[in-house]
């Protein structure tokens, strides 16, 4: 089986300086990974470089069993759902939710320049329902609250049924409450059948939650470590990796994590 994720010695230098640095990691099907890592790690530049937005100055990535340079960059993202919280400032508040969503199929922003279907809308309804959301159907984008916001983005990314669904730091600028609802919707997309692969990055690893079997943990461009969850996040390892005297405790399957005196 091949891998959905395959990154061989990725090198990203940019104006002389190195962002990435010796990257090697593959996410396999039926495998949910957390990035976890600092501002500044180079999380976002790994996951340009998933979508082929930045590509690498040395080694080779396949995406979907898509070798970079030598597949239609373009037809590969239509395979790609990607939500992230920057995303919502792009949004046309005047937009219906439901529009909001059915635009994910033709990837466009700001009012639909496709004909979109009745089955379309149909596709969009089911979508916002599977994700505990229908209820904000036939309301405006700017009406929704952050969370709701977040929601409707990912079953924006879900609506041209990707194989892999990258979710950049989706909670910021939730509070707890919405975070935890957001945390929710999360869980049950990941049990779905036929899910996507899901990529979670974030900075906060009490947001690892118990579906994502592995995690890869990303410090100055480089892979500091990666693995089972379980054994990547350990007290020893994250002091390591923060360079700060810390302790993980598990609550219902779930990391957190304390500076220690």
């Amino acid at each position: 089986m091949h891998p959905i994720i395959n990154m061989q010695n990725i090198i990203y230098k940019r104006e002389n300086k190195t962002i990435l640095s010796d990257i090697n990691w593959t996410v396999s099907k039926g495998e949910h990974w957390a990035v976890l890592g600092l501002n500044g790690s180079g999380k976002t530049s790994l996951l340009n470089m998933v979508n082929g937005y930045i590509w690498p100055t040395k080694g080779k990535i396949s995406v979907l069993d898509r070798l970079f340079g030598k597949t239609d960059i373009r037809e590969l993202r239509k395979s790609i759902g990607w939500v992230s919280s920057s995303l919502q400032e792009r949004m046309k508040g005047t937009e219906y939710t439901e529009a909001v969503v059915v635009s994910g199929k033709y990837a466009s922003i700001g009012g639909l320049y496709e004909n979109p279907t009745d089955a379309d809308f149909k596709k969009a309804l089911h979508i916002m329902e599977s994700l505990g959301c229908s209820e904000l159907a036939g309301r405006t984008y700017q009406t929704c609250s952050q969370g709701e916001k977040q929601k409707i983005l990912i079953a924006r990314g879900l609506m041209a049924s990707p194989d892999l669904l990258i979710l950049d730091e989706p909670s910021n600028g939730l509070d707890f409450i919405s975070r935890e609802e957001l945390m929710t919707t999360i869980t049950n997309l990941a049990t779905q059948e036929n899910a996507p692969t899901i990529i979670f990055v974030t900075h906060h690893i009490e947001e690892i939650l118990p579906t994502f079997t592995h995690t890869l943990l990303l410090r100055e461009g480089k892979v500091f470590d990666q693995g089972d969850t379980r054994n990547v996040l350990t007290s020893e390892r994250l002091s390591s990796f923060f360079n700060k005297n810390v302790l993980v405790e598990w609550h219902r399957e779930r990391p957190w994590m304390t500076i220690r005196d």
